[in-house]
């Protein structure tokens, strides 16, 4: 285990190096179990940041479409709050940014 200063939590080697696969697997599991959500495709973006000042290669760049009613009947921000406030502990951790499509 390690030890994370800045947010002060224990980690195994697992938690820290995140496979693609099953990040993308936990985000859908995640959003359906509190969203109804009638399609969801998750698609992994990293590689278009790559070369950017700032990327962090240990973090994943994902774009999200989903079709939900329940989403659509929001406004803009209360649905994005409500996805990031779902996703909060994987945006510190893995996820450096989300591109969201709500259908």
């Amino acid at each position: 285990f390690l030890y994370n200063y800045y947010s002060h939590r224990y980690f195994s080697w697992y938690n820290i190096f995140m496979d693609i696969n099953d990040l993308i697997a936990i985000v859908k599991k995640k959003l359906q179990k509190q969203i109804v959500i009638e399609n969801i495709v998750i698609e992994d973006k990293s590689f278009l940041h790559k070369n950017h000042p700032g990327n962090q290669k240990d973090k994943f760049h994902l774009k999200i479409s989903l079709n939900s009613k329940e989403l659509k009947k929001m406004n803009r921000i209360e649905s994005n709050k409500k996805i990031y406030k779902i996703l909060e502990n994987e945006l510190k951790e893995y996820i450096h940014s989300l591109q969201l499509l709500i259908l």
